[in-house]
């Protein structure tokens, strides 16, 4: 399959490879001019939407909107190409880009993926799609090397985003609940590596807290994934549940606390730098 990429981050890198690696044709145009052994460079993204797949893995809406919307992509798309979104955009955007590719008559899935590069080098990323099933059933060879389970979310694009927003979301939920359970135990003599061995094994063993607890026991937070692409997240989560009219006040603590993180200057730390916020121990990591 003849697979393009826009967008060649940590993540795009990851897969690229994984698909060349099983036989796919694949090309890719990044704006810092990245390259990739393996990957045909494409001088514009205009090249891209004129094989048989578009994986798009930007940063984030303003990004999506410069090289995709702006200069009018999807008026040049060659017929039956499939736009696939990958990048976590927000919800209302998300609503846009599908009337757009509707108006221009190019097929548009999402797929998010929950999983950070390492996962994806092993090709084990979870991946949470929305569209039309039939555009979808194209896209399974492709994904089934990416992935380890797809999540079907619905047939409609915006679903897969609000879906992964709320992931991210409970992820910064459940670090900011571990640091506070360690102001708890800790000023009562519970040494946090002790404490995080009970709730592991016990209450809460996902991949969210083995990986995290490891963060908050090390006093270690080195970037995996930005703080400031988190707090882009919780953003975006804040948007959809304006949206809904319901208030969301854990959401709203947890955005709070993100901000002031990054407000002291560690937006370029892992995003769990959050926790370090909570315990008092942020400088530490400046």
């Amino acid at each position: 399959m003849k697979i393009a990429f826009i967008g060649l981050g940590a993540m795009g890198r990851a897969m690229a490879t994984n698909l060349v690696r099983n036989g796919h044709d694949v090309s890719a145009w990044t704006r810092s001019g990245r390259t990739l052994a393996g990957v045909t460079t494409l001088e514009i993204p205009d090249k891209a939407f004129e094989g048989d797949v578009v994986l798009t893995i930007l940063s984030d809406d303003t990004a999506v909107r410069s090289v995709i919307v702006d200069p009018d992509l999807l008026s040049r798309a060659k017929s039956g190409v499939i736009h696939v979104m990958m990048s976590t955009i927000s919800v209302a955007f998300s609503r846009e880009l599908t009337a757009l590719h509707n108006q221009a008559g190019v097929a548009f899935v999402a797929s998010p993926v929950l999983g950070r590069p390492d996962v994806a080098a092993d090709g084990a990323l979870q991946i949470l799609t929305g569209g039309d099933p039939t555009h979808l059933a194209r896209l399974v060879p492709v994904f089934e090397v990416l992935s380890k389970r797809i999540w079907p979310m619905g047939d409609k694009p915006w679903g897969a985003h609000a879906a992964k927003i709320a992931c991210n979301m409970m992820i910064t939920m459940a670090i900011e609940a571990m640091a506070e359970a360690v102001v708890l135990t800790e000023a009562n003599g519970v040494a946090r590596e002790v404490f995080f061995d009970l709730i592991l094994n016990t209450l809460f063993g996902s991949r969210s807290y083995q990986v995290y607890s490891k963060n908050i026991t090390n006093r270690v937070y080195e970037p995996s994934f930005r703080a400031a692409l988190g707090l882009k997240d919780l953003r975006l989560a804040t948007e959809a549940g304006a949206a809904t009219g319901r208030e969301l006040p854990m959401l709203a603590a947890i955005f709070g606390q993100m901000g002031e993180a990054i407000d002291a200057g560690h937006g370029e730390k892992d995003w769990s730098i959050v926790a370090a916020q909570t315990l008092g121990e942020a400088d530490k990591n400046s």
